[in-house]
């Protein structure tokens, strides 16, 4: 940690990642849409005021407001533009010498009541080597003239952002013989006299005149595709005109992907509270330890002296013990939530952009596959889906997820085709779970509720509090959470029909399909009616829940995305345990699940199906289209992939014990990525270890993987005090949390009405 301001870094210093993305050291870039700069730059005046290579960063820089400016100006003279809808000005001032017609026009701008710019961009020097051929007393007079204007410049950076260009490197193979004199030597010697006087002419750090010097690193990388030797090609004045535009609208935007030049956050109320109750949390932990650690010298087993005998005390745990262990999970959680909250919150650690290529992506896909492989082992069931085998499911995609999420890969269509095939299946997986678990046990108590409620959301409400998000943000939470009410309510509603019921009577059966009829009607209803959907989510409290950015169609589009396969989870349930209950099915060890012709029919569609699916997706030309079709299809590869995986006997009875200890902390996994592995909510990356990119990955993946799981075990461990078996008891505890809620809601009101 230097401690250094991102916004000089963003100015200073960076590299390109591939050929055409800049990655500015420490700190992320946003890309900034017309839309977005017309918002900051709204009533503002900008100036560019120097030769041609000021000029390209004039019209790259407009070009970011409005894309359809064409470069049609005097080259040799002043050039405005102007856009009405947001009263924007931007003016290129042409003054291709550091002289004295210069100094007069900036000093304009200091005298009395004249309107000031609120941006002003400077640089000059290739024209002043060129006219006086590369002369030691032009370089002289240009050390005076720039002496006479830092005042001036130092005077406007009071209420105005001042920027002096340095110059950039040349190709002089390429310069043309008017231009010959221009020589890298020369360049470096103007830019170094700049540097030198307007540092030392600065008194005031927060007024000081910044000097934007990254173009010079960006043409040293791309100026041998210049036309003429001296410009720089389109694609890096683009670069330099949008780190512009970062530098200065990052601290009025706040864009999440741009963390450069953004101040820390202020704590909010409720940040502040959960502080306070951590910190509480820790100091009683260890004010019990001490007092448990006296006792237990107290009472040590010492010897009798008369009868040579050890006494024993006794120590009654049971009374202290629910105290210490919701202690020691909070204390735990507090030092955990305080290294997220040092990892995307504070500008301790650096965050970098992400940067797809295939190999980044494919190749840790096929390492982790193959580790997959070495643990093998045998099942201690040989049913389908048994729970080493959903274990081992969740756990494989969760690790490709992450990888996906890591490498940047949703930019290539067939991967992100994919991947969303991966959330479905966990959504399926949730269908098919929840619904066997009803169906079989036939318990809809409230304390089965509580249970899986809890162990859902308990991390994410946390994360909610000190991260200041809100719940929609952790979208698959939400989705997973009112999944699991729609199958509660679809069995728990009257009439409740379970396995028992049904096989007294075959028309039960009957009864539960036309539940799943109703169901399936309610979710075709509600997916082209976006109307009726955001009216049912944004009554309160439920809006307080699923609002994202003041509105619901953030929910109401994640949940259309996968709209169909938690229906299909719970069919595919029905009919497995239906089978299984008449047994059409063999599940011995080693043995197929149908007869051998069946098995092999049933196989070979499963892998056609697998296939085509995947060849459709890697196909794909228009991500929106491809969205519209994959609630339809993406049950295909589900299906097909639980065949191939469930219909050989011997495949059916090995599982991967490495991918099932990663599924058992599949949904810690999911969430805990977002802040302590990849950076600015999922938009970057997290580096621990800046210079070393390997190994920044392993460390931080070794800190992420076990912070999962450590928060896994608190939150079963938490699940077993917070929602007890006792119904009067759960009913208190319920209402302790209705309690907090209402609290964190009058608190949270409180902090938007601040903000406002």
């Amino acid at each position: 940690f230097k401690g250094g301001d991102t916004c000089e870094y963003l100015l200073s210093s960076g590299r390109f990642l591939g050929e055409k993305v800049w990655q500015p050291h420490s700190c992320m870039m946003h890309k900034y849409k017309n839309s977005e700069a017309k918002n900051c730059l709204i009533d503002k005046h900008v100036v560019f005021i120097g030769d041609s290579r000021i000029r390209q960063l004039f019209y790259s820089f407009i070009k970011l407001i409005n894309p359809q400016v064409k470069e049609e100006g005097i080259k040799h003279g002043n050039i405005p533009f102007e856009d009405k809808s947001a009263s924007i000005k931007v003016d290129f001032l042409w003054y291709p010498e550091v002289n004295g017609s210069m100094r007069q026009r900036i000093k304009s701008w200091t005298e009395g009541s004249v309107a000031k710019p609120h941006i002003i961009v400077v640089g000059a020097a290739t024209w002043s080597i060129k006219i006086h051929n590369g002369s030691n007393e032009a370089l002289a007079q240009y050390k005076i003239n720039i002496t006479s204007i830092a005042p001036l410049l130092e005077k406007l950076a009071i209420n105005s952002d001042v920027y002096w260009v340095l110059q950039d490197p040349v190709y002089e193979d390429m310069l043309s013989e008017s231009r010959k004199m221009i020589t890298n030597e020369k360049i470096d010697a103007y830019n170094e006299a700049a540097v030198r006087i307007l540092n030392s002419s600065s008194r005031n750090s927060k007024a000081k005149v910044k000097v934007f010097s990254v173009s010079k690193l960006i043409a040293q990388e791309t100026i041998m595709k210049s036309v003429d030797g001296l410009h720089l090609p389109e694609s890096s004045r683009d670069t330099n005109a949008m780190i512009l535009m970062n530098v200065y609208c990052n601290k009025i935007m706040k864009p999440i992907d741009g963390s450069c030049c953004q101040p820390q956050p202020s704590l909010t109320l409720i940040q502040k509270i959960a502080f306070c109750f951590f910190t509480l949390s820790i100091i009683g932990y260890l004010i019990i330890s001490l007092i448990h650690r006296n006792n237990y010298r107290k009472n040590k087993s010492c010897t009798d002296l008369e009868s040579g005998e050890e006494k024993k005390p006794a120590i009654s745990t049971p009374n202290v013990s629910t105290l210490e262990m919701l202690l020691h999970c909070f204390c735990k959680l507090g030092l955990i939530m305080t290294y997220f909250y040092l990892c995307d919150r504070a500008n301790l650690f650096m965050k970098e952009n992400k940067f797809y290529t295939h190999s980044s992506f494919f190749i840790p896909i096929i390492y982790i596959l193959v580790l997959g492989v070495f643990y093998t082992e045998n099942t201690k069931e040989t049913k389908v889906l048994n729970r080493e085998q959903t274990d081992e499911w969740k756990g494989w995609m969760q690790l490709v997820i992450l990888i996906y999420h890591i490498s940047g890969a949703s930019t290539f269509l067939p991967v992100y085709m994919h991947i969303r095939v991966l959330v479905a299946a966990y959504l399926f997986q949730t269908g098919y779970g929840h619904f066997s678990y009803f169906w079989i046990k036939g318990d809809f108590g409230v304390y089965r509720v509580c249970q899986v409620l809890f162990r859902l959301n308990f991390l994410v409400v946390v994360l909610c509090i000190v991260m200041d998000r809100p719940y929609q943000f952790y979208y698959f939470v939400p989705l997973v959470t009112v999944w699991f009410m729609i199958i509660y309510a679809t069995l728990a509603v009257w009439p409740q029909i379970v396995q028992k019921k049904a096989n007294g009577n075959c028309l039960w059966h009957f009864g539960l399909l036309l539940k799943l009829i109703c169901l399936l009607t309610c979710i075709y209803f509600l997916s082209y009616s976006q109307g009726a959907f955001e009216k049912i989510f944004s009554f309160w409290p439920l809006s307080k829940c699923f609002e994202l950015n003041g509105n619901v169609y953030e929910w109401w589009f994640r949940w259309k995305l996968d709209r169909y396969v938690v229906f299909h989870g719970m069919l595919f349930a029905f009919i497995y345990l239906a089978l299984q209950k008449r047994q059409m099915i063999s599940e011995g060890k080693g043995d197929p699940l149908f007869s051998n012709r069946v098995s092999n029919v049933l196989l070979f569609i499963s892998i056609v199906s697998f296939l085509t699916y995947s060849i459709w997706a890697s196909s794909c030309k228009n991500k929106t289209e491809c969205n519209e079709l994959h609630p339809s299809v993406s049950v295909v590869q589900i299906l097909a992939f639980v065949l191939i995986r469930n219909i050989p006997g011997y495949v059916r009875s090995v599982y991967s014990s490495f991918f099932a200890w990663f599924g058992k902390i599949s949904l810690e996994l999911f969430i805990c990525q977002y802040h302590i592995w990849l950076a600015a909510d999922t938009k970057g990356i997290l580096v621990l270890i800046p210079g070393y990119p390997m190994f920044n990955v392993l460390v931080s993946t070794f800190i992420f993987v076990c912070v999962a799981h450590e928060i896994s075990q608190i939150t079963n461990d938490l699940a077993q005090i917070v929602v007890p078996k006792d119904n009067s008891t759960l009913l208190k505890r319920l209402l302790c949390i209705a309690g907090f809620f209402s609290g964190l809601h009058f608190f949270s009101a409180m902090q938007d009405q601040s903000r406002h």
